[in-house]
């Protein structure tokens, strides 16, 4: 018989902060009973997608618990409220118990990766319409200039059997057939009978902007996450064994927002939606992992979003490289040396950095000679070097808008 589910009952008066953006070591969330709560944010980058005034049945906090990082909101009680309290330990049992709470905070966290990806998209990709599925034409003509023969034959693939009367039908039927010989691509509509897939080093699983149904679960090796945009790959993120991607599209029935392709040999298990819905009542620990890295996502990409906001662009460098380093839960040790996955160019690409800038800040940032380029990666040999900067140009930028708010009360 299973142990019964420990929740905590909690009170609190008007007014009172119940989480501070910042704190480190959150153990617990909170679902509100009654009552309403206020989320804010020292940087609000951008408007919470159906505001920040939180009601009985919403849940706060959830972030920095389940993804282990400091909390990036500031809760206040508008009203008396009264909240359930539900430790991190006892996440897999809430879901065993109550699949549906579970589901609503996946569903919840999903619609605000999506909402928080495309707020990014504006501001760092200046990507400021949605594509459609003619861009799955010009992924494939990007793929192929590069000579990446497997990622380009898999996108035109998808294009024609995506948009068969498209605009770019003739050229890449043609085109298709050229690359052929020199092309790998697998499970170009997917697989419903097979669920652990093998996939070769630089083969595409999914391309931004076509329709999914099904994520995937990492059994080895590591996947690539990238977009296309402005003839440029983005790199956005690097997943491990263990990680799980694609959910979105499962969850949300929505387009895929970014693209997927093998990094090195890669095993997957594919789940579909049968599948999943079996896994949320007899898997909880998967569901617990997938609170957990939607979780990290949500984290990393405010983030992100609060970067874009450094003026200094050696600063936004500086910034982005202890993010990751945060991200990656690198303990900040003096005199420790550390080599990122990434080189110079991923980093201007990740900051939303015209190139040309973009170089001339990377310049400004190897002038430390703690950091250095080398094949393609970002070596540094003292990682505190990276947070004393990191934090310098913070604290200059408070120090500047101070300066501002001063002047425009003046002139006010």
């Amino acid at each position: 018989m299973p142990a019964p589910l420990h929740l905590t009952m909690v009170n609190f008066t008007k007014d009172a902060y119940i989480i501070v953006e910042g704190k480190q070591n959150a153990d617990h969330f909170y679902i509100i009973r009654g009552g309403k709560v206020r989320i804010s944010k020292e940087v609000e980058v951008v408007q919470e997608e159906g505001g920040n005034v939180l009601g009985p049945g919403d849940f706060f906090g959830v972030v920095a618990t389940m993804s282990g990082h400091s909390h990036i909101e500031t809760a206040q009680a508008l009203t008396d409220v009264a909240l359930i309290s539900v430790h991190k330990d006892n996440y897999s049992d809430l879901i065993v118990k109550n699949a549906p709470v579970a589901m609503k905070i996946i569903q919840g966290f999903s619609r605000r990766m999506r909402y928080l990806d495309e707020a990014l998209a504006r501001l760092t990709l200046k990507q400021t319409t949605e594509p459609d599925l003619e861009h799955l034409y010009y992924v494939a003509e990007f793929y192929a200039k590069q000579s990446q023969y497997n990622q380009a034959y898999y996108a035109y693939y998808q294009y024609l059997k995506y948009c068969p009367d498209g605009a770019n039908k003739a050229r890449a039927t043609e085109r298709m057939e050229k690359i052929k010989p020199y092309a790998k691509a697998l499970y170009l509509d997917g697989d419903s009978e097979q669920f652990t897939r093998i996939y070769p080093k630089d083969t595409m699983i999914f391309a931004e902007v076509m329709p999914g149904s099904e994520l995937y679960i990492i059994q080895k090796g590591s996947v690539k996450i990238t977009k296309i945009v402005n003839e440029t790959e983005v790199l956005l993120a690097v997943l491990k064994t263990g990680d799980i991607f694609g959910e979105m599209s499962l969850i949300e029935k929505k387009p895929r927002s970014a693209g997927a392709i093998a990094y090195e040999d890669t095993q997957l298990l594919a789940v579909n939606q049968e599948n999943f819905e079996r896994m949320v009542a007899s898997q909880p620990q998967i569901i617990a992992r997938l609170t957990q890295l939607l979780a990290e996502r949500i984290w990393f990409i405010y983030k992100q979003l609060a970067n874009t906001l450094l003026s200094d662009k050696v600063g936004r460098l500086y910034d982005a490289l202890l993010i990751h380093l945060e991200r990656a839960r690198v303990p900040i040790r003096q005199g420790e040396s550390y080599t990122f996955e990434f080189g110079t160019k991923e980093l201007i690409n990740m900051v939303g950095l015209p190139m040309v800038e973009g170089k001339t800040a990377v310049r400004d940032l190897l002038k430390n000679s703690r950091i250095k380029a080398l094949n393609d990666k970002i070596h540094v040999t003292d990682i505190s070097e990276i947070d004393n900067q990191a934090k310098y140009y913070r604290k200059m930028q408070k120090i500047e808008q101070a300066r501002k708010q001063k002047r425009d009360q003046r002139m006010g």
